[in-house]
């Protein structure tokens, strides 16, 4: 059996915040299977699932535009190395022009948006000026049938909704949407796989945590750790920042209001930056001037 990594334990330990041996046991039962050793440990001790896309590490800025009118809106990422570069001025005109491309023009996606007019001739310029790359990674537009919400939270996250009601629910959507990050808009747009996993997860926990009890509580067992999955990880299921007696959809159904759909980017959702301390920086910044 290949040897379980250092490397490999820290990064189950990242994903279940379970201690080292737990982790490095679960791997070697696994055969150093991440995603299988996650799902054991998982099962044994109720260990959140993995939320890969909130580990931000990456740097850079979420660039907005709302129309007027409140019917048309996007958002767009532009990356770059270092967190000083992010509080750049520059960058973060850049990328609020961009936004603006791309509620006017719709491109598919960056890549299209970077082929339009001077835009990649723009960020080609960036580069030379603050001397760090810069890159365009996602884009996100809303037509919409009601009215949008902008919501920022600083420079990093972006969020966009479309609401038929009062402003105001619709601005605290937009802020619930920022905090809680939902997966999916509803119970009906998670994926079947997605839900066969966790009620695999849920059976094999329920092995252990029901022994003795009849099959119709366990079964219970397992639809109950289902159905908070769900609701945890669903807009419309979530329960309301402001208000967790409530759930999104009752907020909604109380306002006399109707959510149409919302977009949400988080800079650098996903990616992982290489980690180093800061007096490494230092000495590393120091002999690259020699």
């Amino acid at each position: 059996m290949a040897e379980i990594s250092a490397g490999l334990v820290k990064e189950l330990r990242e994903l279940t915040g379970l201690g080292m041996m737990e982790c490095k046991k679960a791997l070697t039962e696994a055969g150093g299977d991440l995603r299988k050793a996650e799902e054991l440990l998982r099962i044994r001790s109720g260990a959140k699932a993995s939320k890969v896309a909130d580990r931000i590490a990456a740097e850079g800025v979420i660039g907005a535009w709302l129309a007027p009118d409140a019917k048309l809106g996007a958002l767009v990422e532009v990356n770059c190395e270092t967190d000083f570069v992010a509080k750049n001025e520059d960058l973060a005109v850049f990328a609020a022009s961009l936004a603006e491309i791309v509620a006017k023009q719709a491109p598919a996606d960056a890549a299209a948006l970077a082929a339009i007019g001077d835009v990649e001739s723009r960020r080609q310029g960036l580069i030379q000026k603050i001397n760090e790359n810069i890159s365009i990674r996602r884009i996100a537009r809303l037509q919409a049938n009601g009215r949008i919400a902008l919501y920022l939270h600083g420079t990093k996250i972006g969020v966009l909704v479309d609401v038929d009601g009062p402003e105001e629910v619709a601005k605290d959507l937009a802020m619930h949407v920022a905090a809680f990050k939902p997966r999916y808009f509803s119970k009906s747009d998670v994926p079947a796989d997605v839900v066969a996993r966790e009620r695999d997860i849920a059976a094999e926990r329920a092995k252990e945590t029901g022994k003795g009890k009849p099959p119709e509580i366990v079964a219970k067992m397992v639809e109950g750790a289902v159905n908070k999955f769900l609701n945890e990880n669903t807009l419309l299921g979530q329960a309301f920042v402001k208000d967790d007696k409530l759930s999104v959809e009752k907020l909604l159904a109380s306002r006399k209001a109707k959510l149409n759909g919302y977009r949400i980017l988080v800079v650098g959702e996903g990616i992982e930056k290489k980690s180093t301390d800061f007096a490494t920086e230092v000495m590393a910044t120091a002999g690259a001037g020699r």
